[in-house]
């Protein structure tokens, strides 16, 4: 497991197609709450669901340093989508976030609209 306190660089961190699921983004997630250089972090086509979803918003919470954000092809829905779009209205460093591809439907992208309304 990445060990945020011995990684003092590390900028980008690519993990797409590993089979990532729920509670892997957890630890994900607890990582993102401490780590003081991550800048991209690219889940691309893992098994992330909701709950990892929620998870993952909770890390990017209080994150001040990611800017972009891929999470596409993974399994989200419209529940993940909106534990991102609560994330979002407090996270304001994040400038790109993926989710092509996530099942989120019209509710979860109503979400993320009245999100980004707040988003400044």
């Amino acid at each position: 497991m990445l060990q945020p306190s011995k990684v003092k660089t590390l900028t980008t961190l690519n993990l797409s197609s590993n089979h990532i699921g729920d509670v892997q983004a957890q630890h994900l997630a607890n990582a993102l709450q401490h780590n003081k250089t991550l800048t991209t972090l690219d889940l691309f086509n893992n098994q992330i669901g909701a709950v990892g979803a929620q998870h993952l918003a909770d890390g990017l919470r209080d994150n001040m340093t990611l800017t972009t954000f891929k999470l596409y092809y993974n399994k989200i829905g419209p529940d993940g989508a909106h534990h991102l779009a609560n994330a979002l209205q407090h996270n304001k460093t994040l400038t790109t976030l993926n989710l092509l591809c996530n099942q989120i439907g019209d509710v979860g992208a109503q979400y993320l609209a009245d999100a980004l309304r707040n988003n400044t």
